[in-house]
């Protein structure tokens, strides 16, 4: 019986295991991120959100694509050529699916949206889901309390929900 080295060991394995896995986790996927919005049942209609929730959402919005892309392996779609596309159907947390279209158009394969609900000044729901842009299927979804209007506390709760929700599995066909 003749042994391999190493390396051509090393090689034998990696192309067994290429072999065996689905094409789709070969394949990066991409994924469109939309900013994440706003929900505040308290403000009147067309009120813009403050300046601070702006920053913050645009906070939790980076820490969402961010962690997708370095835990999770997904290249991230720029969705701002469909700011104004977005901005005509949203908010998107009520569009009834007109976010899989908008990311379909973008070349995306799956769709990440989220919103923070506002409740009393201290605290505050953030709701994310991913679906599938062909179909609008959810595929995963998470939500978490914040208890704390910081920058510290909006970003720690994104965090959460992506490790605890969003990616305690793979996703489909990233096994």
């Amino acid at each position: 019986m003749r042994h391999l080295s190493r390396p051509a060991a090393i090689a034998c394995g990696l192309v067994a295991l290429v072999s065996v896995l689905p094409a789709a986790a070969l394949a990066s996927e991409k994924a469109a991120v939309f900013p994440v919005e706003l929900f505040d049942p308290g403000a009147s209609y067309g009120a813009r959100a403050r300046p601070a929730d702006t920053k913050k959402l645009t906070l939790v919005t980076d820490e969402l694509r961010k962690a997708l892309h370095d835990q999770a392996g997904l290249e991230i779609v720029d969705t701002a050529p469909k700011a104004d596309v977005v901005a005509k159907e949203g908010p998107l947390y009520k569009c009834n699916g007109c976010a899989a279209d908008i990311g379909k158009s973008l070349g995306a394969d799956l769709v990440v949206t989220g919103y923070v609900e506002k409740g009393s000044g201290q605290i505050f729901n953030l709701n994310v889901t991913i679906a599938e842009a062909e179909t609008g299927k959810v595929v995963r979804g998470g939500q978490v309390t914040i208890r704390a209007d910081t920058d510290d506390t909006w970003a720690h709760a994104m965090r959460w929900v992506v490790k605890n929700r969003l990616l305690a599995e793979p996703l489909p066909g990233k096994s």
